[in-house]
């Protein structure tokens, strides 16, 4: 079991171990705002390792589905107590139906426009519906920000596979241009129209999605014949890869009311599938088909999800090069940074052990070898790294 895999966990935490857990996650923030300000705390938030370490130090599981749910119920509780600069709006549930009204509040603050910060929250959901298709229903649709920068972190499950998974969404990279800084989860099958790879395939369902509905659905019709395995005059198959996703789009009367609603809208660019009515995931998925087969615009069926976080995450790149080659300065930095915070902060001996104990066993995951790793492993080992820096 690898501790990216988020097993759906219900219950809730315990009131003493809750209340231990806001008392670290406090002296942590105090702390770092002073020290670094505001924005580098919704930076860090939008790093999945940072993220991690973050939760396993306040005392939660390595591996539960929780871990999203109570970080972010715990710094939102923090943030609504005390003016540190940065706001967290949205949770889990009905939670996430607060997020306009909250934002509206938290615009006040930071000046900028409620119905920008709006537009960002919706967008970023559509993103992870919508775009990334991965079998996984968002639960979870929280927004961090600053004055100057935001993070979004949404979480879905699978009720199939008693799985769950995290999204990291950041400013810098927003969007079509790798639009997560991390997605944590089991990697399986999916249809990514986020990454760049799949630019072309929606650049084209723009001009498609301004035909009349009716035109649209007979080139659904059309093209789902060759999905289903129809071959060319010379024998070769239409689609070489037909995901099941595809075979689950058909013609009807909601998905002619979607594809209206977004003819009305009058998308002219591929960011505009963002905000509007209609591209809901039936409709992308049928825009992205009809992109595919028809003019030859394959979007990207990778799945950004990863195992083993250090295959894919930004802030410290990869064992085998991708994005780049694996730091591990940033990694050791990470552990050990947040050691001297800990130190440094004003907790009692019992709360500053239950904040090294977590560090150490994230260290300890870190350190264990990846059942999906091949070949020789490029990081050093970070337990002998923790161990050093307790000296």
């Amino acid at each position: 079991m690898n501790w990216a895999e988020l097993i759906l966990h219900g219950g809730k935490v315990p009131p003493n171990l809750l209340r231990r857990m806001k008392g670290i996650a406090r002296a942590i923030v105090d702390i770092m705002v002073l020290e670094f300000g505001p924005d580098v705390i919704v930076r860090r938030l939008a790093d999945p390792l940072w993220f991690q370490a973050f939760n396993n130090v306040i005392g939660m599981d390595w591996d539960s589905s929780g871990s999203t749910t109570v970080v972010l119920g715990i710094l939102k509780w923090i943030t609504s107590t005390h003016d540190y600069g940065f706001y967290v709006v949205g949770g889990k549930g009905k939670q996430m139906l607060k997020v306009p009204e909250e934002l509206k509040e938290v615009s006040k603050k930071i000046d900028i426009s409620s119905e920008d910060l709006v537009k960002v929250s919706k967008a970023s959901a559509r993103v992870d519906s919508s775009l990334l298709q991965d079998g996984y229903e968002l639960y979870i649709h929280s927004m961090i920000l600053s004055q100057n920068v935001w993070t979004v972190i949404q979480q879905g499950m699978n009720d199939k596979t008693s799985l769950a998974r995290r999204y990291h969404i950041n400013d810098r990279n927003y969007p079509w241009r790798n639009p997560h800084e991390g997605v944590i989860g089991n990697k399986g099958e999916a249809l990514d129209l986020s990454s760049p790879l799949s630019y072309n395939n929606v650049k084209i369902a723009v001009d498609v999605a301004n035909e009349r509905p009716s035109k649209i659905l007979k080139l659904l019709s059309t093209v789902l014949k060759a999905a289903r395995g129809q071959r060319t005059l010379t024998g070769k198959p239409l689609l070489t890869r037909a995901p099941k996703f595809y075979l689950a789009v058909r013609p009807s009367p909601q998905l002619e009311r979607a594809l209206t609603n977004l003819y009305e809208f009058k998308p002219r660019r591929p960011e505009d599938f963002l905000v509007a009515p209609g591209a809901g995931p039936k409709v992308m998925r049928a825009l992205a088909l009809i992109s595919h087969l028809i003019y030859s615009a394959e979007p990207s069926f990778e799945d950004p999800a990863v195992l083993d976080p250090f295959a894919y995450a930004y802030a410290v790149g990869g064992k085998d090069g991708i994005p780049y080659p694996y730091d591990t300065e940033t990694a050791d930095h990470v552990i050990n940074s947040l050691k001297r915070i800990i130190e440094e902060a004003k907790l009692g001996q019992k709360e500053r052990l239950i904040a090294l104990k977590g560090l150490a066993r994230l260290v300890e995951k870190l350190s264990a070898p990846s059942s999906t790793s091949q070949g020789v492993r490029t990081r050093r080992d970070c337990h002998t790294c923790y161990n050093s820096s307790m000296k």
